[in-house]
C-alpha cells in the first residue's frame, strides 16, 4: 500500500511524526486500545486490532517505547546503517562518526545491510523503533523512497560515502578514483585491464566504472579491446575474488597484464589467486585497489590502492546530522581521491 502524505486529510501536520493519538483517532479507538494492539494484548477483538493495525500501516507510525525520554531531550543516539562491516573501510568511517557523535554526548548503533536493500529496510525500522536522534546510511541501491518517507516522518537522514541531490549527502568523487586506477595501470605500460566490480546499483561502483572508462577514453583506446569487467555478487569477498581471478587467468582471449579492484578486500583476493597460480605480481599482472584500507600497506607486495579520507567521511557525516543550523539544505560535501603507488603496481 502506498502511504500517503502526512498531513493529506490526516489532521496531521506536515513533517510531523504520527503519534500513538493519532493511531487512536483514525481508528476510532481509545490510547490504551491501541497500546494493547502493540503490546499484543489479548483483550482486543481481531475486528479493532486490524483497524488499528491498518492505520498504523497507512500512516507510518512507528512503536516507539522510549518516546517518552526522547521529548524530554534524553535520547542521544544515531543510528547508522552502512554496506559490509566485514569491509575495514566501513568501521573505519564509523570511527570517524564516533569521533565526532562523542564531542556532543550522543552515542551511535551501527548495522551492515549486506547490500541488500531488504535487509537495509529492517534495520532502519529497528533503529526507528529506538527512537534514533537521526540516521546514517549509506544505501545498497539508488531507490531513496524508503529514505525520503522516513525523513518526512521527522527523522534527519544523512547519506554517507553516497550522493544524492535531495539529502544531505557526503562522500567521494569514485568517478576521479576510477580515473586514477586506471590511468596509472595504462601509463604503466599496462594493455589488457580486467575490472573486478560489484552491481551498477550501488552507486561507488558505477562511478568507479565510468573513472575506468573515462581514463581509456582520454588515451584515445578502444573501451571493449582494452576492458573486460567482471560482476561480483553483493557482498564483495575475497573468496568471490578469487574465483573471479582464476577464471579471467584461464580466459581463452589470455590474461589481463592489469587488474583494477573495487575494494581492497577484493584486491587481497586477487593477490591471493595469482600467488597460488606462480603469477608475478607485478611483473606479469599489476594490481590496484581502493580504499586503501590499513593492511595495504602491510602486505609481502604492498598494494598500490586509491585512498579515501575515511575517517573524514564520518566525522564530516554526522556533523552535518547533528548541526541544525539554517543554511539551506541540502548540505553537499564532496572529498578527492589519492592514488597511493606500492610495489603492486610498479611500471614496467
Amino acid at each position: 500500500m502506498t502511504k500517503p502524505d502526512v498531513g493529506d486529510d490526516l489532521g496531521i501536520p506536515r513533517g510531523k511524526k504520527p503519534a500513538i493519538k493519532d493511531v487512536a483517532r483514525l481508528a476510532g479507538v481509545a490510547v490504551g486500545t491501541v497500546s494493547n494492539v502493540l503490546n499484543k494484548r489479548p483483550t482486543v477483538t481481531p475486528e479493532t486490532r486490524e483497524r488499528v493495525l491498518a492505520v498504523i500501516d497507512r500512516i507510518g507510525y512507528v512503536p516507539n517505547a522510549t518516546a517518552r525520554r526522547l521529548r524530554n531531550g534524553e535520547i542521544t543516539t544515531i543510528g547508522a546503517v552502512v554496506l559490509d562491516l566485514a569491509n575495514p573501510f566501513f568501521t573505519e568511517m564509523a570511527r570517524g562518526v564516533e569521533d565526532r557523535l562523542s564531542q556532543d554526548g550522543y552515542t551511535l548503533m551501527l548495522s551492515s545491510s549486506d547490500e541488500d536493500a531488504a535487509r537495509e529496510r529492517r534495520y532502519l525500522d529497528l533503529l526507528l523503533q529506538q527512537g534514533v536522534r537521526g540516521l546514517l546510511v549509506t544505501p545498497s541501491g539508488d531507490d531513496l523512497t524508503y529514505l525520503s518517507e522516513i525523513r518526512e516522518r521527522g527523522t534527519d537522514v544523512v547519506l554517507l560515502d553516497s550522493f544524492s541531490r535531495d539529502f544531505d549527502s557526503v562522500w567521494v568523487d569514485d568517478v576521479a578514483g576510477g580515473a586514477l586506477a586506471a590511468a596509472h595501470l595504462l601509463d604503466g605500460g599496462r594493455s589488457r585491464l580486467a575490472l573486478l566490480n560489484g552491481p551498477h546499483t550501488v552507486r561507488q561502483c558505477a562511478a568507479r566504472h565510468q573513472g575506468v572508462e573515462r581514463a581509456i577514453l582520454t588515451r584515445e583506446l578502444d573501451v571493449d579491446a582494452v576492458l573486460e569487467e567482471v560482476l561480483l555478487q553483493a557482498p564483495m569477498t575475497a573468496e568471490l575474488a578469487q574465483a573471479a581471478t582464476h577464471e579471467l587467468l584461464d580466459s581463452p582471449d589470455g590474461p589481463p597484464d592489469g587488474i583494477l579492484c573495487i575494494n581492497d578486500i577484493v584486491a587481497l583476493g586477487v593477490l591471493q589467486a595469482l600467488h597460488s597460480r606462480g603469477v608475478s605480481v607485478p611483473d606479469d599482472v599489476a594490481v590496484v585497489g581502493y580504499d586503501d584500507i590499513m593492511f595495504s600497506a602491510m602486505l609481502s607486495t604492498p598494494l598500490t590502492s586509491v585512498r579515501q579520507p575515511t575517517r573524514q567521511l564520518g566525522w564530516t557525516a554526522a556533523d552535518l546530522l547533528l548541526r541544525g543550523d539554517d543554511a539551506p539544505r541540502p548540505h553537499q560535501v564532496e572529498f578527492t581521491p589519492e592514488l597511493i603507488v606500492r610495489a603492486s603496481s610498479r611500471p614496467r
